[in-house]
Protein backbone atom coordinates (compact mmCIF):
# COMPACT_ATOMS: atom_id res chain seq x y z
CA UNK A 1 0.00 0.00 0.00
CA UNK A 2 1.37 3.45 -0.92
CA UNK A 3 0.32 6.79 0.56
CA UNK A 4 0.94 9.17 -2.36
CA UNK A 5 1.10 12.26 -0.13
CA UNK A 6 4.02 11.07 2.01
CA UNK A 7 5.48 8.48 -0.40
CA UNK A 8 5.15 5.92 2.37
CA UNK A 9 5.19 2.25 1.31
CA UNK A 10 3.68 -0.20 3.78
CA UNK A 11 4.60 -3.89 3.48
CA UNK A 12 2.49 -6.59 5.08
CA UNK A 13 3.62 -10.13 5.79
CA UNK A 14 0.06 -11.28 6.46
CA UNK A 15 0.57 -11.59 10.20
CA UNK A 16 -2.78 -11.62 12.02
CA UNK A 17 -1.19 -9.27 14.58
CA UNK A 18 -0.68 -6.46 12.03
CA UNK A 19 -4.28 -5.13 12.00
CA UNK A 20 -4.81 -5.76 15.72
CA UNK A 21 -1.68 -3.94 16.87
CA UNK A 22 -1.63 -1.50 13.94
CA UNK A 23 1.76 -2.13 12.38
CA UNK A 24 3.39 -3.07 9.09
CA UNK A 25 6.11 -5.68 8.65
CA UNK A 26 8.14 -3.00 6.87
CA UNK A 27 7.79 0.67 6.04
CA UNK A 28 9.70 2.54 3.36
CA UNK A 29 9.90 6.31 3.28
CA UNK A 30 12.28 7.67 0.66
CA UNK A 31 15.40 5.50 0.73
CA UNK A 32 14.89 4.31 4.34
CA UNK A 33 13.30 0.92 5.08
CA UNK A 34 12.49 -0.19 8.62
CA UNK A 35 11.52 -3.81 9.22
CA UNK A 36 9.67 -4.31 12.48
CA UNK A 37 10.21 -7.07 15.00
CA UNK A 38 9.93 -10.34 13.08
CA UNK A 39 9.42 -13.77 14.59
CA UNK A 40 9.34 -17.26 13.10
CA UNK A 41 5.68 -17.63 12.39
CA UNK A 42 3.27 -18.43 9.64
CA UNK A 43 -0.23 -17.06 9.97
CA UNK A 44 0.50 -16.20 13.60
CA UNK A 45 1.55 -19.77 14.44
CA UNK A 46 5.15 -20.40 15.54
CA UNK A 47 7.41 -22.51 13.32
CA UNK A 48 10.59 -24.44 14.20
CA UNK A 49 9.51 -24.74 17.83
CA UNK A 50 12.48 -25.27 20.13
CA UNK A 51 15.12 -24.55 17.47
CA UNK A 52 16.58 -21.03 17.71
CA UNK A 53 18.78 -21.47 14.61
CA UNK A 54 15.87 -22.62 12.45
CA UNK A 55 13.71 -19.79 13.80
CA UNK A 56 16.46 -17.31 12.93
CA UNK A 57 16.68 -18.66 9.37
CA UNK A 58 12.88 -18.38 8.95
CA UNK A 59 12.93 -14.84 10.37
CA UNK A 60 15.71 -13.67 8.06
CA UNK A 61 13.87 -15.13 5.07
CA UNK A 62 10.76 -13.16 6.07
CA UNK A 63 12.88 -10.02 6.47
CA UNK A 64 14.51 -10.57 3.05
CA UNK A 65 11.07 -10.91 1.43
CA UNK A 66 9.79 -7.79 3.21
CA UNK A 67 12.81 -5.82 2.03
CA UNK A 68 12.28 -7.06 -1.51
CA UNK A 69 8.62 -6.01 -1.36
CA UNK A 70 9.83 -2.53 -0.31
CA UNK A 71 12.32 -2.33 -3.20
CA UNK A 72 15.39 -3.16 -1.10
CA UNK A 73 17.53 -6.19 -0.30
CA UNK A 74 19.62 -7.63 2.50
CA UNK A 75 22.60 -5.78 0.96
CA UNK A 76 20.93 -2.51 1.99
CA UNK A 77 20.67 -3.46 5.69
CA UNK A 78 22.70 -1.17 7.94
CA UNK A 79 21.48 -2.37 11.35
CA UNK A 80 19.88 -5.42 12.95
CA UNK A 81 18.58 -5.93 16.46
CA UNK A 82 18.19 -9.48 17.72
CA UNK A 83 16.15 -10.31 20.81
CA UNK A 84 16.53 -13.70 22.52
CA UNK A 85 14.53 -15.22 25.37
CA UNK A 86 17.66 -17.19 26.33
CA UNK A 87 21.03 -15.53 25.79
CA UNK A 88 22.59 -19.02 25.73
CA UNK A 89 21.20 -19.25 22.16
CA UNK A 90 23.44 -16.39 21.03
CA UNK A 91 25.93 -18.55 19.17
CA UNK A 92 23.38 -20.65 17.22
CA UNK A 93 21.45 -17.50 16.30
CA UNK A 94 24.64 -15.56 15.55
CA UNK A 95 25.90 -18.24 13.15
CA UNK A 96 22.72 -18.03 11.07
CA UNK A 97 22.81 -14.22 11.17
CA UNK A 98 26.39 -14.52 9.91
CA UNK A 99 25.29 -16.72 6.99
CA UNK A 100 22.97 -13.96 5.79
CA UNK A 101 25.16 -10.95 6.65
CA UNK A 102 28.81 -12.13 6.52
CA UNK A 103 29.70 -9.81 3.63
CA UNK A 104 27.23 -7.05 4.51
CA UNK A 105 28.29 -6.67 8.16
CA UNK A 106 25.55 -4.32 9.45
CA UNK A 107 25.77 -2.76 12.88
CA UNK A 108 24.07 -5.23 15.21
CA UNK A 109 22.81 -5.68 18.75
CA UNK A 110 21.82 -8.88 20.54
CA UNK A 111 19.76 -8.67 23.72
CA UNK A 112 17.95 -11.00 26.08
CA UNK A 113 14.28 -10.29 26.78
CA UNK A 114 11.77 -11.92 29.12
CA UNK A 115 9.45 -13.19 26.39
CA UNK A 116 7.28 -12.66 23.32
CA UNK A 117 3.56 -12.94 22.54
CA UNK A 118 3.99 -16.66 21.92
CA UNK A 119 6.11 -18.63 24.40
CA UNK A 120 7.27 -20.78 21.45
CA UNK A 121 9.12 -17.85 19.85
CA UNK A 122 12.76 -17.84 20.89
CA UNK A 123 14.05 -15.06 18.63
CA UNK A 124 12.83 -11.75 17.22
CA UNK A 125 14.81 -9.61 14.77
CA UNK A 126 14.43 -6.03 13.48
CA UNK A 127 16.32 -4.55 10.54
CA UNK A 128 16.94 -1.06 9.14
CA UNK A 129 18.05 -0.49 5.58
CA UNK A 130 19.13 2.41 3.39
CA UNK A 131 18.62 1.96 -0.34
CA UNK A 132 21.52 3.66 -2.08
CA UNK A 133 21.39 2.19 -5.58
CA UNK A 134 19.78 -0.50 -7.66
CA UNK A 135 18.53 -3.09 -5.16
CA UNK A 136 15.60 -5.37 -4.95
Amino acid sequence: MTDSVTKRILVSSGSPYEPVIGFSRAVRVGNIVAVGGTTAGSGGKPVAIGDPAAQTRAILEIIAKSLQDAGASLKDVIRTRTYLVDIAHWEAVGRVHGEFFADIRPASSMLQVTGFISPDWLVEIEADAVVTGASG
